[in-house]
């Protein structure tokens, strides 16, 4: 477990878990339709989206190729980020998010790190995951980390016109 000792404010001290309880899936899915409703101006069928998703992640979840990783302060869930198994070594990550309330602490940079460590000591031979063109901050935390842009598409969906966009890293 990793715990950011770097505040000094008792409430900014988070935790990662790799555990799941009672009331994390759905939050995970309440928290991204909240924020991106307000961030990008999706509509209720993102949420739907994620919990689909999330839903058919938990129901297939294999602990040697899967992990779901929680950051949270005193109890309460502020940011995930998982990475889904697929077949010829490739891996994709999914569900990373950050309350904005922890954003500019290291917090989003520390999930991607756990995650990249992960897919590096299972063996992956590639990540990658699906992002939309609104996130600039995600961006650049995924240039720094390597990642490529290989693919967008525009299309309409959750309510407006959206660019998806493709990132791969090599491992």
């Amino acid at each position: 477990m990793l715990t950011n000792h770097a505040s000094a404010e008792p409430s900014r001290k988070w935790t990662l878990r790799c555990f799941l309880q009672p009331g994390d899936i759905g939050y995970i899915v309440s928290l991204h339709g909240t924020l991106y409703a307000q961030e990008c101006g999706y509509d209720q069928t993102f949420e739907t989206y994620v919990a689909a998703g999330l839903a058919e992640f938990i129901q297939s979840f294999n602990t040697d190729p899967d992990r779901l990783w929680l950051a949270e302060v005193e109890g309460q869930v502020i940011g995930s980020i998982a990475i889904a198994g697929h077949p010829e070594s490739e891996a994709q990550l999914r569900w990373f998010l950050v309350h904005p309330a922890y954003r500019g602490l290291g917090l989003g940079r520390a999930l991607l790190t756990e995650a990249l460590q992960f897919c590096k000591e299972h063996n992956y031979k590639t990540v990658f995951l699906w992002t939309v063109r609104e996130l600039s901050a995600a961006h650049h935390l995924y240039h720094s980390a390597g990642f490529k842009q290989t693919d967008a598409i525009t299309h309409h969906i959750w309510g407006k016109t959206v660019t998806q966009e493709r990132y791969n890293l090599p491992l």
